[in-house]
């Protein structure tokens, strides 16, 4: 299954969706963005989701990131 699949596999069933399957994917497309401060940003992002242990709030975080998934596959 290609990267793009499983973005799109997550965004279709972003409910059912593990966060630890969408840190996963941040962490695999954060190299490609252009900038460094997107990549310290996201780097921070998936630490403060890490710390996280409440589940529901940890999800609720990484759908936020939901918009990165979009620009990876518009081509960033």
């Amino acid at each position: 299954m290609t990267l793009e699949s499983k973005i799109q596999k997550i965004m279709d069933n972003i409910d059912e969706t593990s966060s630890e399957d969408i840190v996963e994917i941040i962490k695999q497309i954060q190299p490609q963005f252009r900038s460094k401060i997107t990549e310290e940003y996201l780097q921070g992002k998936i630490q403060k989701i890490s710390d996280i242990s409440d589940n529901v709030e940890k999800k609720k975080q990484c759908v936020s990131l939901l918009p990165y998934f979009d620009w990876y596959l518009q081509g960033l």
